[in-house]
């Protein structure tokens, strides 16, 4: 048994997608990798028609089970957050038309799945991506790589098979499913506790 997941780091300009299967065994395989590219001299709707369609057409073609896209945080750069935010909600409608289930992860929970270090760098991150995948070399450009970490991560947090599970303590996680949790944990914890301050 094997799942298909497509990951989505969204962007107006560069809107980055990677496709992956992983096996019971929780071994990724690259299926698909690129970047869907649009021109700031367009219009915002044509930008954002590029871009639905180009998502779109990926799912169609290599039907993926799942969808992973990066959630959206708060950035200095209002501008950038916005297009981020309506390439996100693209990624969204399009999954829901098809029925297929989304998984939102923060850069934070990627990089520790990825990596086992929340804070690890993009080079970091498309080093380990490059290893997992067995690749010779990163995908680029970074949004790439992004986006294959994202589906990766989201992968690896499904159960598969039987003698799969992604409760706590599960001997079939991987040091680095293990990583992501314990940062789950600690951001939970912390979110907690900015509640009750």
């Amino acid at each position: 048994m094997s799942v298909r997941v497509l990951g989505i780091d969204p962007g107006l300009t560069r809107c980055g997608v990677g496709i992956v299967d992983v096996s019971a065994t929780r071994t990724p395989v690259l299926v698909h990798v690129s970047v869907i590219t649009t021109s700031p001299d367009l219009a915002l709707e044509q930008r954002l028609m590029i871009v639905s369609a180009g998502i779109e057409r990926l799912i169609d073609e290599h039907r993926p089970d799942s969808v992973a896209v990066e959630r959206v945080f708060a950035q200095h750069n209002v501008r950038t957050v916005m297009g981020t935010a309506q390439v996100s909600g693209i990624a969204l409608l399009a999954a829901a038309r098809r029925s297929l289930p989304v998984g939102l992860h923060t850069p934070t929970e990627v990089k520790a799945a990825i990596t086992g270090y929340g804070q690890a760098d993009k080079r970091q991150v498309g080093t380990m991506v490059a290893k997992v995948l067995r690749l010779d070399e990163i995908p680029k450009p970074a949004d790439a790589a992004d986006a294959l970490a994202l589906a990766i991560c989201h992968a690896w947090r499904i159960p598969l098979g039987s003698g799969s599970s992604s409760g706590a303590g599960s001997a079939t996680e991987t040091p680095a499913q293990r990583a992501w949790r314990a940062a789950e944990q600690g951001t939970a914890k912390r979110v907690a506790a900015r509640r009750l301050a």
